[in-house]
């Protein structure tokens, strides 16, 4: 997307062009040469969506205001290649969006601009296409984080399975604020945003044709003013993490690792939605492994724990919100799980994929 989408309209007016056929058209090799076809697919697709002072431009990249002083900056980067492209609760276009703002608001950073690369398979319906930059853009306009700058390349039929995106994302970091896994400290409470697994249960349904009597949806969402609520609540978090592919296991394990810590979860106080433990016991998965595209993990000291849960469920995006365990000192790292028996399990990282192309 080197070209502006006024550049390009003013282009195609002085070289006639018919307008693509967004209807029964497909994506072919010429819209990723340089020429007059890859202007006329920015302007009609890219351009018409994403539009905004800076894309305008039309330069190589973006030109932007700094941030506040004393601001840091930070930033992500999350590349998208789920199968199937369009699933109950979204599309890999939100899910894109969504993903990267989380990736900074993780951080603790106000998210500011996105940048988007589109991997483009010869002979993808440009219906299928506007479609999904539509989601993008819908969703980066509720969050408030326009997509700046990008860029577009079209492979060979058979070599690029139809679309993949990557995003990046930058924002801003206030002065003094410090969030990152290796903050956790004994005696420290976990506690989750919601309920686990929706996302990738939903991804699962529908890539087997699985019909449940609740539909299940996933749960990708922009987390920043979630985040936002927290930290007004609790100004001294520790972490935050999104339990995005691997799910809690995963990231637990991580922060666990980071911090030189164990962490104890109560297997009673994990937030599960009952058609979700279904389809897992179903298909033997287990929820704490299964991404999530909306939820987010936070650790803070216990006597902040109260403050911190309630604040969340304020929120309409952590209306679910508990508090799941606690760190603990353990030198080897483990995260362990009380079960509903009384016994104790361990909740370790996963050998292989358990299911793969989910975001």
């Amino acid at each position: 997307m080197a070209v502006g989408a006024a550049a390009a309209r003013t282009i195609m007016k002085k070289n006639y062009v018919r307008p693509l056929d967004l209807a029964c058209g497909a994506v072919d090799l010429s819209h990723g040469g340089g020429g007059r076809a890859m202007l006329q697919l920015i302007s009609e697709v890219f351009g018409r969506a994403f539009d905004n002072e800076w894309l305008r431009r039309g330069d190589d990249g973006a030109v932007l205001p700094a941030p506040a002083a004393g601001e840091r900056l930070v930033i992500a980067t999350d590349a998208h290649v789920v199968s199937p492209l369009f699933f109950p609760g979204g599309d890999i276009g939100c899910l894109a969006v969504h993903g990267t703002i989380n990736d900074v608001a993780m951080m603790g950073a106000r998210p500011l601009y996105l940048a988007a690369s589109f991997i483009l398979e010869e002979g993808f319906p440009l219906a299928e296409l506007a479609r999904i930059v539509a989601s993008m853009a819908a969703a980066a306009k509720e969050a408030g984080v326009p997509v700046v700058t990008g860029d577009t390349k079209v492979v060979e039929k058979g070599k690029g399975d139809g679309i993949f995106i990557t995003t990046t994302g930058v924002g801003a970091l206030p002065a003094g604020r410090e969030l990152s896994g290796a903050n956790a400290r004994p005696g420290d409470a976990v506690i989750v945003s919601g309920t686990l697994g929706d996302h990738g249960m939903a991804i699962m349904a529908r890539r087997e044709g699985l019909a449940f009597e609740s539909g299940i949806r996933s749960d990708t969402a922009a987390l920043h003013g979630l985040v936002e609520s927290a930290l007004a609540a609790v100004p001294g978090l520790r972490v935050l993490r999104d339990p995005t592919r691997g799910g809690l296991a995963a990231t637990l394990n991580e922060i666990a690792r980071q911090s030189g810590v164990g962490i104890v979860l109560d297997e009673m106080a994990l937030p599960v939605n009952p058609q979700v433990a279904a389809a897992c016991e179903f298909l033997g998965l287990d929820p704490l492994h299964i991404a999530n595209e909306g939820k987010l993990i936070a650790i803070c000291a216990a006597d902040e724990a109260d403050a911190l849960v309630a604040a969340l469920r304020a929120h309409p995006l952590g209306a679910r919100a508990a508090r799941v365990g606690e760190v603990c000192a353990d030198e080897r790292c483990f995260v362990q799980m009380k079960t509903a028996l009384g016994g104790r399990r361990m909740v370790d990282w996963l050998a292989s994929e358990q299911l793969p192309r989910i975001c």
